[in-house]
């Protein structure tokens, strides 16, 4: 069922999403895989032009500025949204937690005059499956990324949200509106039965905003990765990876991988995707030059005792960073020229910069 933005933007003003606590705050280091100059490097082999370092957080919700601030601290970030009371809240947190370089706007992304490009990051995440013209938003997104800029989208999949989408068309059908009347339900549901065991088991639902994100949302479609290919192919952007848990970093074989997938009704997750236009490529470990990305600094102290823990990011989890790893990772704080490394850490360091742990960047001409 489609319905209008005004729909949405009521759903969002009542109920601001996600709903940490204001308090709640994140490690640079974990912001690391949002830094523009690593996916930069990592799509085009180079840092991105002084142009194109701007950040479009489409549909921004209550806390995504913040991360991205913290990771782009040179970057403008500019956070896009519906509802008001979502950019209240997101304004606010990035106050408390002293962020700064953040323009907060409110309104539709389908309006070409609101914000304009180019920017080089563009965030979609979470977006489109709640607009009622998912195509026509993606190529409203599109048409402000700069050449050579990147797109980092998700939506749902339709294995993934199979029990949530039967439970939201229920409570439609049977005119629940408010989370408490849900819950209302919940207590009164036998043991056993598919609404207490989806209460029982799925984290989204935890608080009233997840609540009502999850199964009172006006407007909700979920994806199988046909319909999904189908969508990335109609906005002339380029797949370049898949970035849910356990992805193929090649698309056309990640694609092939859930086509299986749903042939047994299954599904790695939510679909994740980079998307670009005009990138470059990476650079050959052999030509390159490795930077560190700058948002690991804090967790390479040779002070620091234990292990450093990094989420894991681009569909894989990382390891803990022991002593030797970060004292490896510290010879890249200034410049480091393939030339310079041994065969067996030149390898390394392409691993690492395939993690975005380094920046890998075309030796610039002397």
């Amino acid at each position: 069922v489609s319905v209008m933005p005004d729909a949405v933007r009521r759903h969002y003003e009542l109920y601001p999403y996600p709903s940490y606590p204001l308090f709640a705050s994140v490690r640079r280091a974990d912001t690391y895989a949002n830094n523009l100059e690593a996916l930069w490097s990592l799509f085009n082999g180079e840092l991105p032009p002084a142009d194109l370092a701007r950040i479009l957080i489409a549909g921004c919700g209550t806390f995504a500025p913040y991360p991205f601030a913290v990771a782009n601290p040179k970057a403008r970030v500019t956070a896009l949204d519906l509802s008001e009371t979502s950019l209240k809240r997101a304004r606010l947190h990035c106050l408390v937690h002293g962020v700064t370089g953040v323009d907060f706007v409110a309104g539709d992304l389908l309006d070409p005059a609101l914000v304009t490009g180019p920017y080089g990051f563009i965030d979609a995440y979470g977006v489109l499956h709640h607009l009622c013209e998912p195509a026509t938003g993606l190529r409203a997104l599109a048409a402000r990324l700069g050449e050579g800029g990147i797109m980092r989208v998700m939506v749902y999949s339709r294995y993934t949200r199979r029990e949530e989408d039967a439970i939201r068309r229920a409570l439609r059908l049977l005119q629940v509106r408010e989370p408490e009347g849900v819950q209302r339900m919940v207590t009164r549901s036998a043991q056993g039965s598919r609404l207490r065991e989806f209460f029982e088991n799925s984290g989204e639902v935890a608080s009233r905003a997840g609540l009502a994100d999850a199964l009172l949302h006006p407007q909700v479609k979920s994806y199988r990765i046909g319909e999904f290919m189908e969508l990335v192919a109609a906005s002339g952007l380029t797949p370049l990876r898949f970035a849910h848990r356990g992805a193929h970093p090649d698309p056309e074989r990640e694609v092939e991988r859930i086509l299986a997938m749903e042939r047994e009704k299954k599904s790695p997750g939510n679909f994740v995707i980079y998307l670009g236009r005009g990138v470059k490529g990476p650079c050959p470990d052999s030509r390159a030059v490795f930077r560190l990305n700058p948002c690991l600094l804090p967790v390479l102290s040779p002070w620091r005792l234990a292990t450093a823990h990094i989420p894991g990011r681009l569909g894989h989890e990382n390891g803990p960073l022991n002593g030797t790893e970060r004292r490896f990772l510290r010879r890249f704080r200034h410049p480091v020229q393939a030339a310079e490394l041994s065969p067996a850490d030149l390898e390394r360091a392409g691993c690492y910069a395939d993690r975005l742990f380094l920046l890998r960047c075309r030796e610039l001409p002397s």
